[in-house]
Order: structure tokens, then sequence, then C-alpha cells
């Protein structure tokens, strides 16, 4: 049987959008954003570093590290920077009042969410990895720490601003849902609806 190859095309998506971020203790900010191709690739580039990070991952109260988020964090910095650099002006043009770009929504992430949660964190919490006795298991070390859940908090709050710009992302890029993604089904799953259901009545296994 031949199968019909899906031609390849160029950066689709809307060519009007409003956009909206949530910046943490500061609230929304919202713009017009007709983008141009180069911001409609760049705004999958770094979609696809979003969804691929524990930057969107909720972080529940026992489980990851939070040194582990916060290199996430400095990494995404870094890329956001790189994919700036990459782009140049034209992911940056002059703009109406009201309106936005691929440049100023990224910039506004690295300034205004990022940066000031890693500044003020980053150190406190080196301070106390320093102070870890020999043979201290590093995961109840940091766990025990007096600035944990606070730290936790704004982490949640940061991710919450990653979510909503990632979801503007998804939609000038085109492309799918990549971040709420079903969770894999298993053959429990498929006989019965769910993972250790039992199955129907009158039914038993072989």
């Amino acid at each position: 049987m031949r199968h019909r190859q899906r031609r390849r095309r160029g950066p689709g998506g809307p060519s009007q959008i409003t956009a909206r971020l949530t910046i943490p203790f500061v609230g929304e900010i919202s713009g017009t954003w007709e983008p141009a191709d180069a911001e409609r690739s760049a705004a999958w580039e770094l979609y696809l570093q979003l969804v691929t990070r524990v930057s969107v991952e909720e972080l529940a109260a026992d489980e990851g590290l939070l040194r582990e988020a916060l290199s996430s964090f400095y990494t995404f910095f870094d890329t956001t920077r790189d994919i700036l650099r990459r782009y140049g002006p034209e992911i940056a043009p002059p703009l109406a009042p009201g309106h936005v770009s691929f440049a100023v929504l990224a910039v506004t992430v690295l300034n205004r969410v990022l940066r000031p949660l890693l500044a003020s964190w980053h150190p406190r919490l080196a301070a106390h990895e320093s102070g870890r006795p020999e043979g201290r298991d590093p995961v109840a070390w940091e766990r025990e720490w007096e600035h944990a859940d606070a730290l936790r908090a704004s982490i949640t709050e940061v991710r919450g601003a990653l979510k909503s710009l990632a979801r503007t992302l998804q939609e000038v890029a085109g492309v799918s849902d990549l971040i709420d993604l079903p969770a894999p089904r298993g053959p429990e799953d498929t006989a019965h609806g769910r993972i250790g259901a039992p199955p129907p009545a009158g039914q038993t296994g072989s």
C-alpha cells in the first residue's frame, strides 16, 4: 500500500494573537503580537526548550531537588539569550504601542521573572549546601533547610509565568500541546479502563 508523504512547509501559525504573560507579584501583561516567520521559528525553539525541561513541570513537596530546578532555570536563561542572539533584529522589530514581539516577551521573562529568582535564591541555597556535613544525604539536607518551602513557593510562581509563555509560544508556532500530554496507557488501561482496576464482574484472568 502506498502512503502519501506529508508535504513539508515553512513556519505556520496565526498572523496575529493577543499575547499574555503572567509576572509573579506584578500581574499580567498583554499585547498584540503579529509574528514574522523568524519569530514563529524562534517561538518553536523556545517552546521546545520549555517543554523538555523541569521548567514547566510541577514540583511536589516530596519530590525533586530545588537545586535541579534552579540549574534548569539557569540553563534556560542562557538558551533564551542564545536564541535572541541567533535570530537577531528580525525578532525585535520596532513596535506600535500595545504590541509585543518575541524579543519583548523573552527579555521580560529573563529580566522580570528569572533574574530576580536566581539572584535572590542561588546564593542562599549555595550557602546552605556548603554547610552539609560529610556523608549527609544531599536530598535530606536540602529538605531540612528552613527556607526550602519559601524557595519552592517562588519556583511555583516562576513556573506559572513560564507556562503562560509556553502557551503563547505554542499558539504562535502553530504546534500541538506538548505540555499537558496524556499519561501513557498500559495493558491494564486498555483492558479495564485504568491501571489496577479489577476486571468486570464475571470475568477472570487466564
